[in-house]
């Protein structure tokens, strides 16, 4: 018991890291399965097959293209927009500077489903056809909020005196924003833009609503799943999440070094 005392926190750690880490193992070793019928839920034996050809399923590809192209594309737009807004709130006062503050953050509360409704409701009565389009200026929406608050803290966190020092030193405003005020808040909108990237690619219910007759992989993946999931969406998923596992670990890496970097 006093050894459990003193190791409690990292035991807990240790035991939420595994509850999250449960369901990309299992999906890592179904990926190497070979299953007897449709339906890859049950180990049959050990198999590369689904590794030697990720596309050999109609349309898997395709759609997994379509969501990176329209995650990359709303990740831009919602990380330019969202940066923009959050220095605005922070750095200016405005007239209803207050309900912007607090409508830009209802994307975040509002229920999925209910946003989703609202934007097939506004498309269809603005006459819009259902398509790539409606489901980027979809993502955008709900992905912004997300930036603005990630910029916003860090932006709230900057020490104004570097530049206030930098503009004693005879820089202009441009000069202080590229040298100074960019690159300390370059951590917040560098993870605004990871957060937008996973969620547009994750998204499922608003794209559903307002996709028409595109899909894209998760719902690729839905419609798979009432026929049989195919073992190269277990791949997917696996090659996927060592790609995020490894940006991690050299953000990490590089986070690391600068700070030993750094003079003490």
């Amino acid at each position: 018991m006093r050894w459990l005392r003193r190791n409690l926190v990292t035991v807990l750690g240790l035991l939420t890291l595994a509850y999250l880490v449960l369901p990309n193992v299992v999906v890592t070793v179904f990926s190497f399965n070979n299953p007897a019928g449709r339906f890859n839920y049950a180990w049959q034996e050990f198999s590369l097959d689904a590794w030697k050809d990720p596309c050999g399923v109609a349309d898997l590809c395709g759609s997994l293209a379509l969501s990176l192209q329209i995650a990359l594309w709303a990740t831009l737009g919602a990380t330019a927009l969202g940066t923009a807004i959050a220095f605005a709130l922070v750095r200016y006062r405005f007239r209803a500077r207050g309900a912007v503050n607090s409508l830009i953050f209802m994307p975040m509360a509002m229920p999925e489903i209910v946003m989703a409704a609202s934007l097939l409701a506004l498309f269809l009565n603005m006459g819009v056809e259902l398509g790539f389009r409606t489901i980027l200026i979809a993502h955008v929406m709900f992905c912004l909020s997300f930036v603005v608050a990630a910029v916003k803290a860090r932006v709230l966190s900057m020490d104004p005196r570097l530049e206030e020092a930098a503009r004693d030193l005879y820089a202009s405003p441009l000069q202080t924003f590229l040298r100074v005020t960019l690159p300390i808040a370059a951590p917040g909108i560098a993870a605004g833009a990871l957060l937008s990237f996973a969620l547009s690619f994750d998204d499922f219910i608003i794209t559903n609503f307002n996709s028409g007759n595109t899909v894209t992989f998760p719902m690729f993946v839905w419609g798979s799943a009432q026929r049989g999931t195919p073992v190269q969406i277990n791949v997917i998923g696996t090659a996927m999440f060592v790609i995020a596992v490894l940006v991690v670990l050299a953000a990490q890496i590089v986070g690391n070094r600068r700070k030993k970097a750094q003079p003490k």
